[in-house]
């Protein structure tokens, strides 16, 4: 487990708890988050997070963001699909 003062960047899921949030982890267990602003639209879906660790199981958060997933083959990324070619 990182030690305190740790870089965290991890993804999950965001829950509100106990009047407060925590990030249910990809790798296993949660982390009580410290944040300063409300990410209410992020909350029940999955995010990555960014902050230092300043507890045992605590994160001082300086950034929520939605996951970003790859996108399949032949999403209009530059690769042609087309079968007439």
């Amino acid at each position: 487990m990182a030690g305190i003062g740790s870089r965290i960047d991890e993804t999950g899921t965001l829950l509100r708890v106990a009047g407060g949030f925590a990030l249910r982890r990809d790798v296993g267990g949660r982390w009580r988050l410290d944040l300063r602003r409300t990410p209410v639209d992020h909350v029940e879906k999955r995010v990555r997070i960014t902050g230092i660790l300043v507890g045992e199981d605590l994160v001082e958060v300086d950034g929520v963001a939605p996951e970003i997933t790859a996108a399949p083959p032949g999403n209009g990324l530059g690769e042609d699909t087309r079968t007439d070619a």
